[in-house]
């Protein structure tokens, strides 16, 4: 009924590129870093609202939505408590093809787009963001770096399974690079005939590893080139000398397994280096670039959920003083304020989802967009418990939850000093 892949898929790929707005043709630069003098001569077509999406793309977000809160919400409150992705909810976002969103139909996929992709994880963040970034991670950096910088044969072995039956996790940070990635330890190190890398390393923080059968990994595979010797692999979970650890005891997220991962003396065939040896370095900053929109759709659906799905409705419900309380003028300008910053957020997604697909620039949109969303995200279901009253201090309705769920948003995939930094950088070099 929900299935994205069949037949949905097959009709939405009829539409993928039909409405995409047209942000600009043959022009190198954001449209933000347009001065308005010059901002008619630089659209050529008639563009579209940011926040009006392809047929396809609506379908995706009603596709999702439906199942979210039909199928996931009535048990996330008991993943939560387990601290465990029920086994029946993986199963199920591969059966409804969320897991492939962007993979080619050839190899299983959806094919569908980057911003039909950032939808999906903004639905089923408003009911689980557990959920989600599993969803997230999968999509928007390991399923991408496979199809951006994967041979032909890793993409053959590996797309297929990705897009139907093979969770993934993407594994960077360790003890001593958190966001200083770069000074990682862990080592690829070539057999003397160059047939495959022995690993050996310890990485942390990696999220899905529980459920996760490949490995995106980055390890160095020649040290004595600093960051220039970090390589891609793809590594199989079922390698032997593969240890994944107890997961973390998180504030949040906690159906999203995060544990430490230890590789001793494990053997990856050289087929099994994604890209080429030593750009491992730049795929990951490119990757993750886009995985920061991810994250900022993360972000928004959690806000979206707090303010619209569990906040509203109540304050329209509740009464006192034989008034709805959401109808009182203190309260009617404090989740519109939220509203508008809510708006503001997404706007800036769909538009940095737009200047990807365009192939533009949108580093600096990105950044500012998982800034931005993260900050919206903790106001609004900070609010929420306040505007709940008692109720919303207890367990009995979710916002306690989203409001712990929501804080590793200014964290991960690049925390929020690192996003002013990239800013201010980018900003600056525009006037140098």
């Amino acid at each position: 009924m929900f299935t994205l892949r069949r037949p949905i898929a097959s009709i939405l790929r009829k539409n993928l590129h039909k409405n995409v707005t047209a942000l600009s043709i043959g022009h190198t630069r954001s449209l933000s870093s347009i001065p308005s003098d010059d901002f008619d001569h630089e659209l050529t077509e008639k563009t579209s609202p940011i926040t009006v999406f392809t047929e396809d793309e609506q379908m995706t977000r009603d596709a999702v939505r439906q199942w979210a809160r039909e199928e996931l919400q009535p048990i996330v409150r008991d993943m939560d408590n387990e601290a465990k992705l029920r086994p029946e909810i993986l199963q199920a976002l591969f059966d409804q093809g969320f897991m492939g969103m962007e993979i080619p139909a050839e190899y299983n996929g959806s094919e569908l787009s980057f911003t039909s992709a950032c939808l999906a994880v903004e639905e089923i963040s408003r009911v689980d963001p557990s959920t989600a970034i599993l969803v997230d991670i999968h999509n928007t950096l390991n399923n991408n770096a496979v199809r951006f910088w994967g041979s032909e044969d890793l993409q053959k072995q590996w797309l297929p399974r990705l897009a139907t039956d093979t969770a993934s996790s993407f594994c960077l940070s360790e003890a001593d690079s958190g966001s200083d990635a770069f000074a990682m330890k862990t080592t690829a190190t070539a057999s003397p005939d160059g047939s495959y890398y022995t690993i050996n390393g310890t990485k942390l923080w990696i999220s899905n590893a529980k459920e996760a059968g490949v490995f995106l990994l980055f390890a160095n595979a020649d040290p004595s080139k600093g960051y220039k010797g970090i390589t891609a692999f793809m590594v199989d979970a079922n390698t032997e000398g593969i240890h994944v650890g107890k997961p973390e005891n998180k504030l949040g997220l906690k159906a999203s397994s995060t544990c430490p991962l230890t590789f001793e003396n494990v053997q990856v065939d050289a087929s099994q280096v994604l890209g080429e040896v030593g750009l491992g370095y730049k795929y990951c900053i490119n990757i993750l670039n886009e995985g920061r929109i991810g994250i900022a759709a993360q972000q928004i659906g959690i806000a979206k959920g707090c303010l619209y799905d569990i906040a509203l409705p109540y304050m329209m419900e509740r009464k006192q003083f034989g008034s709805a309380i959401g109808d009182f003028q203190g309260m009617q300008h404090q989740y519109a304020q939220m509203a508008t910053e809510i708006h503001a957020a997404e706007v800036m997604m769909y538009n940095a989802c737009r200047l990807k697909e365009a192939g533009l620039p949108f580093v600096k949109e990105a950044s500012m967009v998982k800034l931005f969303s993260s900050q919206v995200s903790e106001r609004t279901a900070s609010k929420t418990i306040e505007w709940l009253g008692g109720i919303g201090f207890t367990k009995d309705l979710m916002a306690e939850k989203m409001y712990r769920d929501c804080k590793v948003g200014s964290i991960y995939e690049g925390s929020s000093n690192i996003q002013l930094q990239t800013i201010a950088k980018l900003i600056s070099a525009e006037y140098k």
